[in-house]
């Protein structure tokens, strides 16, 4: 009988692999198209990687038909498949309870937040998957006696991509993080460039509870960052920033403990790459509710405005986009006003920096009583009237408007210059007529009222 090579290529975890490579293909190609003068060498080779990477998993896909259904011709043992896919195991793993699954459907199980194995419900001290050897070696047996065998890509490739060598380099990695500072400077940036290159790698730190605390190691036993040499900083947050792209880690990365009071701190201290990157980070991780919730009590929000202040153009995309995220749940609204946001927004907003995002950001404070007080006290209706003239985008003339409606309907004391407006340049009548439908909205609630004002006085 001829021998047949079967894959692990029926998981719904290869799907979820190829997605993810056709993702970072996207934005590895985007950034090479839309850089096309300054691109480098490395983007494109980490381009031509993704692509093979995405053929061979296609091609692969596509010669499994004819061993599947072989494989369905036969009755294996019960004890060769799967718990959880019921199928036949093609690389069998333990967990800390002792029993065994196929690694991509235990794997998928753990990424999903489960720490608890499916068999006895026992709670894992560890989600480390361990090979069984010996469970692997009596499948192969079975299938060779029936001209069936089990490529040795199976034995040493997950669905992630990982093989035994990258996983004991990754544990190496992250016991040098305990080591003398010079050992952990080069594991820290080590594993900086391998979580930004490889999502395999970022998925690691997601199979242990232990694996972002031993990345932590040099900030603890009570150390100052500020005592922390400023690469070893820069590496460690930028590699919190690349696991937390990985929609998996995001719940865990942020409830670490140490991981959040850290970004907060970096925010304050280190190189202005390490401030930026710590704020993409908080940015990536509040993209759960829960997480949101969890940075704003935490204290980030006032270093986040602290460090909009500054005005540093390398880092005033990524805290704007950080501080609109976090301010999309109520209670985060309340903190950035009390926190002084306003007063920061608007000193930017008239210096016409980073208009589009920190317009939107006022937007959402504009309900609160003490945000409506600040914006009158330091002349955000001129600011906002001026920026509706002179803009051309539809959303920042919205959000000016909506502003404005929530200052006008709390502070009567601002009808006057809006009456002033309408008279001299007829901004708001030209906005109800070609607003988008909320600007007009707004804008025609405030011709009424100031129609009503004009009543009453000719009529006193």
């Amino acid at each position: 009988m001829a021998k047949t090579d079967v894959n692990d290529f029926s998981d719904p975890t290869v799907m979820a692999k190829v997605t993810e490579l056709k993702k970072e293909l996207q934005r590895l190609v985007k950034a090479i198209v839309d850089d096309d003068e300054d691109c480098s060498i490395e983007s494109i080779d980490e381009a031509k990687e993704k692509l093979c990477a995405l053929k061979e998993l296609k091609q692969r896909r596509n010669q499994r038909s004819l061993s599947l259904k072989l494989l369905d011709s036969l009755t294996c043992p019960e004890e060769f498949r799967c718990p959880l896919s019921k199928e036949l195991m093609r690389d069998p793993v333990m967990l800390a309870t002792g029993q065994t699954y196929d690694r991509p459907f235990i794997q998928k199980w753990l990424n999903a937040g489960n720490r608890t194995c499916p068999l006895t419900q026992q709670v894992l001290p560890h989600t480390i998957l361990t090979p069984n050897h010996l469970v692997r070696g009596v499948i192969s047996q079975w299938c060779r006696s029936r001209g069936i065998e089990l490529s040795d890509s199976v034995h040493n490739i997950n669905d992630e991509g990982v093989t035994d060598a990258i996983r004991d380099h990754f544990l190496s990695l992250l016991e040098k993080m305990s080591l003398t500072p010079p050992e952990q400077k080069k594991a820290a940036k080590e594993l900086r460039l391998l979580t930004k290159r490889m999502p395999s790698f970022r998925a690691l730190f997601g199979e242990s509870l232990d694996a972002i605390p031993q990345l932590l190691n040099p900030f603890s036993e009570n150390k100052s960052q500020t005592s922390i040499h400023p690469d070893l900083q820069e590496d460690v947050i930028t590699t919190l920033l690349n696991l937390s792209i990985h929609d998996s880690n995001k719940k865990l990365v942020a409830e670490t403990p140490k991981v959040i009071p850290l970004l907060t701190e970096a925010l304050r201290s280190g190189t202005i790459e390490t401030r930026t990157n710590a704020a993409a980070t908080l940015f990536t991780l509040s993209a759960l509710d829960s997480n949101k919730a969890l940075i704003g009590k935490s204290g980030a929000l006032k270093p986040l405005i602290d460090l909009l202040e500054e005005g540093h153009p390398l880092a005033m995309k990524d805290v704007a986009s950080a501080i609109f995220s976090l301010c999309m749940i109520h209670e985060n609204r309340s903190r950035a006003v009390q926190d002084g946001a306003v007063r920061v927004i608007l000193k930017k907003i008239m210096d016409r920096m980073h208009v589009d995002e920190l317009l939107a950001i006022l937007a959402m404070l504009s309900n609160h009583p003490k945000a409506i007080e600040e914006m009158g006290e330091v002349g955000a209706v001129p600011c906002l009237l001026s920026i509706i003239r002179e803009s051309s985008c539809g959303r920042n003339k919205e959000n000016c408007i909506a502003i404005l409606h929530s200052i006008c309907l709390n502070d009567r004391t601002k009808w006057k210059e809006m009456r002033e407006e309408e008279n001299t340049y007829g901004t708001i009548s030209d906005l109800a007529k070609n607003g988008t439908s909320r600007a007009k909205r707004k804008a025609s609630s405030i011709l009424e009222r100031l129609n009503r004002i004009v009543n009453i006085i000719h009529t006193s």
